[in-house]
């Protein structure tokens, strides 16, 4: 094992979306690395891939690896790379952490295993067996209503003991677990952001960093957000901005959201191809109703 390393990730993360072709049977690289570009370009901080907005459930093998690969290709150092980890075994999750680390991935962000949820003795022991394994640093993805781990605040503050388990990606609509999180900060580990609707309350809260899927569609409204909240600090300004976010986020939140970016991303005329089934694309009603959304926001022209 080489000598750990330390990654600074702060600011807004997009959780990006693994295009596929018309007939959902392949990556489009292509539409892939045009992603990637279009988010870089619009100065977003960093990016997610495979995690939930990347469908990762739904990927072969050798597709995840693919993706993540082609993902810190495309990114060429720019930006930090947070490689989503899922697996059902402790095995299944090192072989894909170590892939990460080996094709360049900055970091990856855990998930633990999603059928039979593990008490917390037990996700200690998988957290710092995975850990263990690479050198990047790992950031714990708290999502309680996927795996059926509910944990404190006092509790996710201690896997910042496990050497390696450096962040915690909160997506969860418990705000006020967030916020007990953020007040009682320890230097072991950083809580992120990652539930849409709250990132407006965790960036003023304190949290350094938000993993949103939101900000795949609308990258440039992410970024002027997070320059006016958490660097400028000027409340006033960002409420006004948070208007549109807002509904956009509380839009993904009401359907299913892979569709959702998948129709977002469409409907501003960067599409990444459909969503793999089971999940079926947007009923048309609530496309009309996200583009509705999006024109007042200025993303895409009034009609």
């Amino acid at each position: 094992m080489s000598t750990r390393t330390k990654v600074e990730l702060r600011g807004i993360l997009a959780a990006v979306t693994t295009p596929f072709t018309a007939d959902a049977t392949a990556i489009d690289e292509t539409a892939l690395r045009s992603q990637a570009e279009r988010l870089i370009a619009a100065g977003i901080h960093g990016l997610v891939p495979t995690g939930t907005t990347g469908e990762f459930t739904t990927l072969s093998p050798e597709e995840y690896r693919r993706v993540i690969e082609l993902y810190v290709q495309s990114s060429a150092g720019r930006v930090p790379v947070v490689a989503g980890i899922g697996a059902l075994s402790t095995q299944g999750a090192i072989d894909l952490a170590q892939h990460a680390e080996k094709v360049g991935a900055d970091a990856i962000m855990l998930v633990p295993p999603f059928y039979d949820p593990l008490d917390f003795e037990t996700l200690q022991a998988f957290l710092t067996t995975v850990a263990g394994a690479i050198s990047i640093p790992v950031v714990y993805y708290n999502v309680p209503g996927a795996t059926g781990i509910r944990l404190s605040a006092a509790e996710l503050a201690e896997l910042g003991e496990i050497e390696g388990i450096d962040y915690i990606k909160n997506t969860s609509d418990d705000a006020v677990a967030l916020a007990d999180l953020l007040a009682s900060r320890t230097d072991n580990i950083k809580a992120f952001n990652g539930w849409d609707t709250l990132t407006f309350f965790g960036i003023a809260s304190g949290a350094e960093a938000s993993v949103w899927g939101t900000a795949s569609v609308v990258p440039e409204l992410a970024v002027e957000f997070w320059e006016t909240l958490a660097e400028k600090g000027d409340l006033v300004r960002a409420r006004e901005q948070w208007k549109h976010l807002w509904a956009i986020s509380d839009f993904l939140e009401s359907v299913n959201y892979v569709a959702g970016i998948k129709a977002g991303l469409e409907l501003i005329g960067h599409p990444a191809g459909p969503a793999r089934f089971p999940i079926q694309p947007l009923p048309q009603a609530e496309r009309d109703r996200f583009a509705n959304i999006l024109r007042e926001a200025g993303v895409i022209p009034a009609s």
